[in-house]
């Protein structure tokens, strides 16, 4: 039935039986009407408009859940869909007609093609990222650090060269120089982790770890399994992104003294897990950082989940299907 022929039919039925009630009641309006009359026709009237409305209510009830969803849907939370009606045994549909039926089912499926369509976005944007920090990488090794290697070099021979003060002076050059070149070394680093292709993840984390408990004074342990599964690059690469975001976040906002990152596997699953002690937030905000990590969850088919409660610190949850045995 459709929703036209429904709603016709509701208010057909709540006219019908007010008709049946007014031929056979013992009830009669007089001119002019009397105020027993009166009260009896307003009663009436009232049962009617309640009976209509939770008519109405109930047959366009499937509306209401539909728009609820669409409000509250997030691409970056994948699955979230509408349960089709029920049909009962003449096979009608529990509380809706065939077209709500058809307006749910083409909602999911526009759901399904957004997903995927984000899902292929966010993967090409995500690797075009990639090769950008690769390249920035590169320059920066190639170009600045070779540039600043030599003006250390030739800092150091016009030290050895020079006389008091001016020695002094250029020995506090060459050791500013060294800083930066070291600075410059740790972002090249942290654009290329090239020891996550040469080492692989568990040494890629463990020095991510350290140089985060180095430059931000807070403790910061890494606990793995002994023996993980084969992940693909694109998975692997995924994790550390993860965990390099959430330390940059637990350094900077959660105000907490000891970090504990651990990556390991759960059946068929490998999780990451970035906890911190700090005071945590009542609700947590999607920021740039988190939405980030959700779209690199999307890439890696992974389930993220973060947690935080006041007082208590934050929680960050990336459970990765395993891609293949070792």
């Amino acid at each position: 039935m459709s929703l036209f022929w429904r709603v016709f039919g509701l208010n057909a039925m709540v006219l019908g039986i007010a008709t049946a009630l007014l031929l056979w009641a013992p009830v009669t309006v007089s001119v002019p009407v009397l105020l027993t009359e009166a009260v009896v026709l307003v009663g009436g009237l009232a049962i009617m408009l309640v009976a209509n409305a939770t008519l109405l209510r109930w047959g366009l009830a499937p509306l209401s859940r539909l728009a609820g969803l669409m409000s509250t849907v997030d691409l970056l939370r994948p699955g979230q869909r509408l349960s089709l009606p029920r049909s009962d045994g003449a096979g009608a549909s529990n509380g809706a007609g065939r077209e709500m039926t058809e307006l749910i089912r083409t909602f999911n499926a526009m759901l399904d093609r957004l997903e995927h369509e984000r899902a292929t976005s966010s993967a090409r944007v995500l690797l075009a990222q990639e090769a950008e920090r690769r390249r920035m990488a590169q320059e920066l090794h190639d170009e600045v650090g070779q540039s600043m290697t030599a003006v250390l070099l030739v800092l150091g021979r016009a030290a050895n060269a020079a006389d008091e003060p001016l020695r002094e002076e250029l020995q506090q050059a060459r050791e500013v120089t060294r800083d930066s070149l070291d600075e410059v070394r740790r972002l090249v680093r942290r654009l290329r982790p090239g020891v996550l292709d040469d080492l692989g993840l568990l040494s890629a984390l463990s020095s991510l770890t350290q140089d985060f408990a180095t430059h931000s004074g807070l403790r910061v342990a890494l606990r793995s399994d002994e023996e993980l599964p084969e992940l693909e690059r694109e998975i692997e690469l995924v994790l550390y992104r993860v965990a390099q975001e959430s330390l940059t976040n637990a350094v900077r906002h959660a105000d907490a003294s000891c970090i504990e990152v651990s990556l390991l596997r759960d059946g068929e699953t490998v999780v990451l897990e970035v906890a911190d002690d700090g005071r945590g937030i009542a609700a947590v905000h999607e920021g740039a950082g988190i939405r980030g990590m959700r779209e690199r969850a999307l890439l890696a088919g992974a389930a993220l989940h973060v947690i935080s409660t006041p007082g208590k610190g934050t929680r960050i949850r990336l459970a990765t299907p395993q891609a293949r045995e070792p």
